[in-house]
């Protein structure tokens, strides 16, 4: 919020190009701090992605620069913010929706409002009362206390309403135990040694069964672990494949493993989430259909790989997958996203809408371990929860692992870089939300009303052309303020 009211502050009443270049400003420095964690990979992928992104928040300034001058401008701020996280979410290469203003808010009283109408409701929310903190020291500056009352009311009253909204709950039980193996390493090279990450997670699960045994901890009634937990293909190893089986058979309920297997061709491999039963072994699977740019494959490859040569690190692409990821895991049908996947409305909104009820990330966060990163991800997951009522499950390599409860409460989770297996009873949840159903419509109606009042505002920077002053009388004289809402006049 503050953030937001300092933006607003920074382009009221300015012209288009100087809130553009206040936009571009505040987005770099923004991008800058959020995405440090890109500088595992490199200098120049960090500076070059948070350019990219902050040259949405040109557009984004220059609109609350010309809409500041409207009637009710504080509305049209909020639209405009989900306006451009709209349009970055989605291109190029698909979008980057990391640092939504909405993420930024798991357990505070703007997050029941997700499940009305998602994550861009609650960046609407957050958007408004942020441009409503703008407008009282505005209007606290120029003295004009009823539109300051206005401003003050409006700061209140977002948060006190989402604080006040239900949230989900609920639901049959089911006991279900997330593992976090841990890997050799942090940073690039963390799956240098991919038989050890593998076995490592092999040996929790043995643990986890001798502890059931043992009647230290209940008995599971399914298993979750992490993406790459098994980066060498269980189908084309021999050794992979029956040390899986083992610790699957050992624990004796169906586990998800998250595996790189080759294909559909000689130059694509697929990042799966698979379900291994222990009597039929490996079953049904989910491929990864987002898969990251420049992380898991190269646009571009033949031109880029001329010129940047540490790109030749991935030598063959993710192929994308096409069906939505609902899988039969034991008793329960879960929706499966994978790593970045969380961040996309549509990916999880497929997976729950489909039928899934409990949504398992499987993610490997060890290349960004002990960044900011993992916490990051963590944060999104919690708003999922809320926003489509549902316990989520992240199962990471080196952490964060973590059970989030359907009303983004923090059941537990893991440190980073520590094995760790949390074993807990969840709910099995069937209802729809209204975000859920609604699906990405508020997000476009309000990013429509935001250009439209763009459009509005145009014309009215403008007026009508200067009438030649009489001689002997002043040629300008000095323009009204217009209120802040339409509700208000002039006192």
């Amino acid at each position: 919020m503050p953030a937001v009211a300092v933006l607003s502050l920074a382009t009221h009443r300015i012209g288009a190009r100087a809130g553009a270049v206040a936009g571009f400003a505040f987005g770099l420095v923004f991008f800058l701090a959020l995405l440090d964690w890109v500088n595992v990979v490199g200098l120049d992928a960090w500076l070059a992605l948070a350019v990219v992104q902050a040259l949405f928040f040109v557009p984004l300034g220059a609109g609350l620069a010309v809409t500041s001058r409207l009637p009710g401008w504080l509305l049209w701020a909020a639209c405009l913010w989900v306006g451009e996280e709209a349009l970055r979410a989605r291109v190029p290469f698909g979008g980057l929706p990391w640092g939504r203003l909405a993420f930024s808010q798991p357990g505070t009283p703007f997050t029941p409002y997700a499940q009305l109408a998602g994550s861009p409701l609650v960046t609407f929310a957050v958007a408004l009362t942020g441009a409503s903190l703008a407008a009282l020291v505005i209007c606290g500056a120029r003295r004009r206390p009823v539109p300051a009352a206005v401003a003050l009311a409006v700061a209140a009253a977002v948060p006190v309403t989402g604080a006040v909204l239900p949230r989900p709950t609920g639901g049959p039980e089911v006991t279900v135990a997330v593992v976090q193996g841990n890997v050799p390493r942090l940073g690039l090279d963390f799956n240098a040694r991919r038989r050890a990450v593998l076995g490592n997670h092999v040996a929790a699960t043995h643990r986890l069964a001798a502890d059931v045994r043992a009647g230290r901890v209940p008995r599971p009634e399914l298993v979750i672990w992490p993406e790459n937990s098994s980066d060498i293909d269980p189908f084309a190893d021999r050794y992979a494949y029956e040390i899986i089986s083992g610790a699957v058979r050992d624990v004796g309920v169906p586990v998800l493993v998250g595996a790189v297997v080759n294909g559909p061709d000689a130059d694509h491999v697929q990042n799966m989430g698979i379900v291994w039963d222990p009597d039929r072994g490996p079953g049904a699977a989910y491929v990864k259909r987002h898969p990251v740019p420049f992380g898991e494959y190269i646009p571009f490859r033949d031109v880029l790989t001329r010129y940047i040569k540490r790109l030749e690190q991935i030598p063959r692409d993710f192929h994308a997958g096409t069906r939505i990821g609902l899988l039969q895991v034991g008793p329960a049908r879960v929706g499966e996203v994978i790593c970045f996947e969380v961040a996309y409305d549509g990916l999880v909104r497929d997976a729950i809408t489909a039928g899934g009820r409990v949504l398992v990330v499987q993610t490997n966060n060890a290349t960004y371990g002990k960044t900011g990163q993992p916490d990051q991800q963590l944060a999104i997951s919690r708003m999922r929860a809320v926003e489509h009522g549902r316990a989520v499950l992240i199962a990471a390599t080196s952490g964060i692992s973590a059970i989030v409860a359907p009303d983004g409460r923090l059941v537990d989770r893991s440190a980073e870089f520590t094995p760790d297996v949390m074993v807990h009873r969840v709910p099995l949840r069937d209802g729809i939300t209204p975000a859920s159903r609604l699906g990405a419509l508020p997000e476009w109606i309000l990013a429509i009303v935001g250009v439209l009042a763009c459009v509005a505002a145009v014309p009215r920077r403008a007026g009508p052309p200067a009438r030649p002053a009489a001689l002997g009388h002043s040629a300008t004289a000095a323009p009204e303020p217009e209120p802040l809402h339409p509700s208000i006049t002039r006192q």
